[in-house]
């Protein structure tokens, strides 16, 4: 399983975590840029973001919970992103915002909310790398697992399937060992995790060896 392992915006700490990180197998290094507006916290200014970089042996996997994800692209292109992944849901011109992104050589995805219907990324599915679902609501930690999600991963890994198409299942929000075998299962190609393995890095081993 391709794990992207999520740190904190507590500079201090999520710079301490990232350092741990920097000493495992973990794939990416998973940033939840949010900015107040499409929702309600705020984390990860560019500068945080440009330290991160420098102090990572990962690329970064960069997940954009913003209203207006296209003023972020020309700077984190700058840096050693790997992917690029905005919401689907405050974007009107998309198809403009993965060309935008792709011009820049970076890898890109579309996140949804539980709440959005899978067959709205039907037309875009054979231009992006990834798709990440949203396990839970975005923006608030310590949010239960929405089990609605187990179906979704179902339903759109069958649609990518019956297209032949590359593009990968990524889950984000709650996800441990209570349900991490399941999604993969269920079609999920990787997992984003937080507090699990933060709390114990043997737990990396479990998620990377499903």
């Amino acid at each position: 399983m391709i794990l992207s392992a999520s740190i904190l915006s507590s500079e201090e700490k999520g710079i301490n975590i990232l350092k741990k990180f920097n000493n495992t197998n973990v794939d990416y290094i998973h940033l939840d840029v949010m900015d107040g507006k499409f929702v309600n916290n705020k984390a990860f200014q560019m500068s945080e973001i440009k330290k991160i970089n420098d102090i990572s042996l990962k690329s970064l996997d960069v997940h954009l919970m913003v209203k207006n994800p296209e003023k972020y692209i020309q700077d984190l292109a700058m840096l050693n992103v790997s992917c690029i992944t905005f919401h689907y849901e405050p974007v009107k011109d998309i198809n403009n915002l993965i060309e935008y992104i792709k011009s820049f050589g970076i890898k890109v995805g579309i996140a949804i909310n539980p709440e959005t219907n899978i067959n709205n990324l039907v037309p875009y599915l054979d231009k992006i790398s990834q798709v990440l679902i949203m396990g839970v609501h975005p923006g608030e930690s310590g949010q239960a697992f929405i089990d609605d999600t187990f179906e979704k991963v179902k339903n759109l890994k069958q649609k990518i399937i019956n297209n032949n198409y590359k593009t990968i299942i990524e889950v984000d929000g709650g996800v441990n060992d209570t349900n991490a075998l399941k999604l993969k299962e269920f079609g999920a190609d990787a997992i984003v995790s937080a507090s699990f393995i933060q709390k114990d890095l043997n737990n990396i081993k479990y998620l990377k060896e499903l």
